[in-house]
């Protein structure tokens, strides 16, 4: 990584930060959590976020990962229709009458026709599902695995796990984030008259009814963010401070996408000129650019938490340019002589 702006440290052998204790001169007990970083270390960390969105390369990144967004995207559609399919054909409706809130026009034609062409396949549903679902595991965990490389680039630390390791972490990965999706479109799809139906098996009344289909909007959400949280906490080599159901960094990624998304919307409505650029292949493309956005915001909020983690470091008396800033999960495939920075190993020791 290049130099980096560290003017928040001068002096900091002579200060205690907020949440730390002293050790001794020019040393500190990292802050606990987010919360005890203070106001000062935050600047520094949107400052060093922003630099590093293009030292560490995060738009060919977010590419990459479109790259095999796209080559997992359409097989866990498979999966999805065949599932919602055993719910009626309204039940996939409504995830695509709800997705048009969110994507641009073309690319929600892009995933309808997509979608009418699955549906076609009617009294297969238990082998759509089947061939779906190893198709998609295959193609979805090549996204888990060139984002367990993007995020070790973001925090600058080299791969040590095995590939005895990383397989079953990848896959492991990829499953779990199959399995958060397919429980976000059943709670798209609990609403209107499959709400209402639900609501008198379960012998709920309207009011209960009414309240849900606005709750289950932050109950989405927070799923959304609970999914990048995991991917944040298990991809990149690095020991954390433990699991966390929400970090700063997916808040930050969840807000950004809706940001993103809606104003790309808007353009692509109002102002793009796609069509003409591109004539039938305008829908694709919108569709390749959107995912990349939605990369991008991902990523983004990695590269938050990654600096965070950083400041915290820094707090406890790493130096700002040193690297890794945080301890490693594995050293295994680390090139020989290379080893953990001293200064992690007594904040991780004063940790535990």
């Amino acid at each position: 990584m290049s130099q980096h702006e560290h003017e928040h440290e001068q002096g900091q052998g002579q200060e205690q930060g907020q949440g730390g204790q002293r050790r001794g001169a020019g040393s500190t007990v990292a802050p606990d959590g987010p919360q005890d970083v203070p106001a000062r270390g935050w600047w520094a960390v949107l400052r060093r976020t922003a630099k590093e969105f293009l030292d560490d390369e995060l738009p060919d990144r977010a590419a990459a990962l479109t790259y095999y967004g796209v080559l997992a995207v359409f097989p866990a559609l498979l999966v999805l229709v065949s599932v919602l399919g055993l719910l009626g054909r309204s039940a996939t409706d409504t995830v695509l009458d709800n997705l048009q809130q969110l994507a641009p026009g073309p690319a929600r034609d892009v995933l309808r026709s997509t979608v009418e062409q699955l549906q076609g396949g009617r009294g297969a549903s238990g082998v759509l599902a089947v061939v779906g679902l190893l198709g998609a595991l295959w193609s979805a965990s090549g996204y888990v695995a060139a984002f367990i490389r993007a995020s070790n680039a973001v925090y600058d630390i080299r791969e040590g796990r095995p590939v005895w390791k990383l397989t079953p972490l990848r896959v492991g990965l990829t499953l779990l984030m199959m399995v958060l999706l397919l429980a976000s479109a059943v709670i798209v799809v609990f609403t209107g008259p499959v709400a209402q139906r639900a609501g008198d098996v379960l012998g709920l009344g309207a009011t209960a009814v009414t309240v849900w289909s606005i709750a289950k909007w932050p109950v989405l959400v927070l799923l959304v963010c609970v999914m990048i949280a995991v991917l944040y906490w298990a991809a990149p080599n690095v020991r954390g401070r433990g699991w966390r159901w929400v970090s700063p960094g997916s808040l930050l990624a969840v807000l950004l996408w809706l940001l993103l998304s809606g104003g790309f919307a808007a353009y692509v409505a109002n102002f793009a000129s796609y069509n003409r650029t591109y004539g039938t292949l305008a829908g694709v493309i919108v569709f390749l650019v959107w995912l990349w956005l939605s990369n991008l915001a991902i990523l983004l909020g990695l590269e938050f938490d990654a600096e965070l983690a950083r400041e915290r470091a820094v707090e406890g008396g790493l130096p700002p340019d040193e690297e890794p800033y945080v301890p490693p999960r594995d050293t295994r495939k680390w090139p020989e002589g290379e080893t953990v920075p001293p200064e992690l190993e007594t904040n991780r020791d004063e940790e535990q």
